[in-house]
């Protein structure tokens, strides 16, 4: 049987490794990838904090499917570019780290990928979370302007809206939008369209 002080010593976390990091807010670049590369937990990096991410939902994780599948099947074949969806970290400026639910970047720039991050991105699409809604809608929103990313995609299962937003003068304005159902259309990848009502019913295919 074990004793009360090995059972204490079993359930308390490792203090002295913890204390080995600086505090929030004072985290480098290399902790935040020593950690997450550690960890495997969801998490992006501001302003020296490290923001760890709600585990998504099964509807969230169905539609992030079909929207990389989607995106996919249209620019491979067409040598196009290369998508991807996360967990994966997207570099936007130094000490900024975020992980779209999916990214691209056109063939012409292919030369940002490396193996642990992707610094930069073309296009990102963001299927809004229900615990953070603003994260998406605004803070986002204004980073990968920021950051000069072309086209940011928002999925709402909320409203079942897709809204495409195309960059225009270092600010995002609605290029193509859909609520319920009808097509939305990429500035960035002329032809590539995707029927919201079949994204959003790929959330609940029950």
């Amino acid at each position: 049987m074990q004793s009360a002080r090995a059972e204490s010593i079993i359930a308390e976390p490792a203090w002295e490794i913890a204390e080995l990091f600086p505090n929030q807010g004072f985290l480098s670049e290399s902790d935040y990838l020593f950690l997450t590369d550690r960890s495997n937990r969801v998490a992006e990096f501001s302003d020296g904090r490290i923001e760890v991410l709600a585990m998504p939902t099964l509807e969230h994780q169905e539609i992030v499917l079909f929207l990389v599948n989607m995106l996919r099947t249209f620019v491979t074949p067409r040598k196009l570019g290369r998508a991807i969806m996360a967990p994966f970290r997207l570099k936007l400026s130094e000490g900024k780290f975020r992980e779209p639910d999916v990214l691209f970047l056109l063939q012409s720039n292919l030369s940002k990928i490396a193996d642990r991050f992707w610094d930069g991105a073309d296009l990102v699409m963001e299927v809004v979370s229900e615990d953070d809604p603003a994260r998406d809608l605004q803070t986002k929103r204004a980073e990968y302007a920021q950051a000069g990313i072309t086209e940011y995609w928002i999925v709402d299962p909320r409203s079942r809206t897709i809204s495409v937003l195309k960059l225009t003068s270092g600010r995002y304005e609605i290029f193509s939008e859909a609520s319920q159902q009808g097509l939305v259309h990429s500035s960035l990848l002329p032809g590539f369209t995707i029927d919201a009502a079949a994204a959003f019913a790929a959330g609940n295919p029950g």
